[in-house]
């Protein structure tokens, strides 16, 4: 029996592995990948966290591993399958609508995780499994993922500083990475298939603003290409068939964040989006599930905040196995 069963290792999972160690709780952080650090990895360089400015992605995922390895935190390669709650002899899945009724809870159940390599038992689960990017689909993506193509210009942006850029989107997310670029970018586009923006107006009238930025409607992305650097977008418009070439050497794909949380939609409350319904401390409608990172409710995801999120979302088990005395 377990005392925490985070699943997931990219920063929130291993900042919580950490934590839980520390906190001298039995738990085992389950990775369905071979490598730690969650999307981390795929980044060419960081140089928005503290203390690390331009160390590379995949170096700091390592980093965050060695850090847990060093600690002795116990890691299984393993993918999970379903988590259910038991209460007493009695297992059973949970419901959503039975969640988000009035009716209380039962505080003293256990969970049964569920693997690919066996099931464990635990009296807490922490999800970490995070987010992905989602992606075009087309010719160049993943190959230049990293080399000019990227999925966070908060991320990414300063490296290209008075460079030409291109933004594919529509939303709030790709018109506000537009107008980051912008201060720092000599030019950017934005590419939206239709004919009107779905983001806020106010951020509609900022950009409009913008001299550096032109918007290119009615039109969608073909192919990335480059040898090892982003030189060119093709693009077409879908009213004329048009086909043209853009010279770019950056592309930001901003259509949408896709949670992994599908494990989680029958034990606990996801919001419209399919996000965990969480708060900072990390607690979820579920006694007993606890949610940290990018798959939880949260207005900022970065390596930073997913990384508090594993720290506070211990700090709460802690205090849930304390009240409960389980």
């Amino acid at each position: 029996m377990y005392d925490v069963v985070i699943i997931g290792s990219g920063p929130a999972g291993l900042c919580a592995s950490i934590y839980a160690k520390r906190a001298g709780l039995r738990a085992v952080t389950v990775e369905r990948n071979f490598i730690s650090g969650g999307q981390v990895v795929n980044t060419y360089e960081v140089d928005n966290y503290p203390g690390l400015p331009g160390i590379n992605g995949f170096d700091m995922g390592m980093k965050f591993r060695e850090h847990a390895d060093k600690l002795g935190c116990e890691f299984q390669t393993a993918t999970v399958q379903a988590i259910k709650k038991q209460q007493g002899k009695n297992q059973m899945l949970l419901q959503a609508a039975s969640i988000e009724s009035d009716k209380e809870q039962d505080n003293q159940g256990t969970f049964i995780v569920e693997t690919d390599k066996g099931i464990l038992e635990t009296k807490c689960v922490l999800a970490a499994m995070g987010a992905s990017h989602a992606k075009l689909g087309i010719p160049g993506e993943e190959e230049l993922s990293g080399m000019g193509v990227s999925y966070c210009a908060t991320c990414d942006g300063a490296f290209f500083k008075g460079r030409t850029t291109a933004v594919i989107g529509g939303g709030d997310v790709a018109v506000e990475d537009a107008i980051f670029l912008a201060r720092g970018c000599e030019k950017v586009y934005l590419v939206h298939r239709r004919d009107e923006l779905r983001a806020a107006e106010i951020l509609q009238r900022e950009l409009k603003s913008l001299p550096n930025v032109e918007i290119i409607w009615d039109t969608i992305a073909l192919s990335i290409d480059g040898k090892d650097q982003v030189e060119a977008l093709q693009i077409k418009n879908v009213k004329t068939g048009e086909k043209s070439e853009l010279s770019v050497d950056g592309v930001f794909v901003a259509v949408g964040i896709l949670p992994q949380s599908e494990l989680l939609l029958d034990v606990t409350v996801c919001d419209e989006k399919g996000y965990v319904v969480a708060g900072e401390d990390g607690v979820c409608k579920t006694p007993g599930i606890f949610a940290a990172g990018d798959i939880r409710t949260k207005k900022l995801r970065q390596i930073i905040t997913a990384a508090a999120d594993g720290a506070n979302a211990i700090t709460s088990v802690q205090e849930y196995l304390l009240k409960n005395k389980i």
